[in-house]
Parts: structure tokens; sequence; C-alpha cells
């Protein structure tokens, strides 16, 4: 259920969607592609970076969530942007797209521009629950235009 980045970047790391249900960075699937952002909602990201900068000082112990949170989190569908990713990779400049490999045929492997993979959305959660069928992941375009058809079954970026 892992996904690497590999190819032209400085380091290759591992993404593991199964733990994304506790980062404070996913976001509900019906709320990533709305198309205006509410004051409050701006707001509400800096206060979000804002504990995850304090919790990266001062790391919490084992922090667990509520019955209610835990309750909450399996009702709903969650994307996770992957430009934080993308960035910790360090992609070297000779780079221009990425492929998104989804299958062990190559002629099935999508390639995107490196701008739609940063500004893009990896789909890890339905209903609270992993995408294990046709997962590990799915990619949506940030401005949804495949949210009806998403690209499934992403296991591996390769940046070239």
């Amino acid at each position: 259920m892992i996904i690497p980045i590999t190819g032209s970047v400085c380091y290759t790391i591992t993404l593991d969607p199964s733990v994304w249900i506790f980062d404070d960075r996913k976001i509900k699937i019906e709320e990533a592609f709305s198309e205006s952002v509410p004051l409050s909602e701006s707001k509400n990201e800096l206060e979000k970076a804002s504990q995850r900068w304090e919790r990266a000082i001062n790391p919490p112990v084992n922090k667990g969530i509520t019955r209610v949170e835990g309750e909450e989190i399996l009702k709903h569908s969650y994307v996770m942007p992957i430009k934080d990713f993308i960035k910790n990779a360090e992609i070297k400049p000779e780079a221009v797209n990425a492929t998104l490999v989804t299958s062990e045929n190559p002629e099935n492997d999508i390639t995107i521009t490196l701008q739609e993979l940063e500004e893009g959305y990896l789909q890890f959660a339905l209903n609270g629950k992993p995408l294990k069928s046709d997962g590990p992941a799915y990619f949506f375009y940030h401005d949804g235009s495949n949210k009806d058809n998403p690209i499934r079954n992403v296991k591996k970026i390769i940046i070239n």
C-alpha cells in the first residue's frame, strides 16, 4: 500500500496512504473541489499550519483521537494535497513531467506535467476506508476536471 516517488528527485521517498487518515492536511473530497474558499477557511488553514509547527517542535505523546472523532472520520472520503511530499523529494531542475504508474503494463501509465502533479490530490479513503481494490490511491487534478473519473490504481510516481 505504499507509493514510491522516484526518478529525477534528490530524495526517493515513499508515501503511506494508510496513515493519512490521521494527518491534519487531509481534505474532505467534497471540499477539495469547491469553487470558493471562505476567508474563515483560509484563517483555519493558517491555524492548522501553526498547530503542525507546534507539534513538530513539541511532538505529542501518543495523542489519540476520541471515539466521536473516530466515528466522524469513518463517514467521509478524503484527499491529500501532494505538494508537500513533492517538495520533500526535491525535484531536480531538469525534470519536466511525472508518470503515474497504474499497472504492470507501461502503456497504461499516465504522464502529466509537474505543475499538475504538484497542484493535484491523492484520494486515499472512501467512506473512511482505504482504497484496496483499485488503490492504493486515486489522482485528481486540482481543478476537479476528473473528479468523476480519477486516475485509479496509482502505485508509483516517477519524476522524469
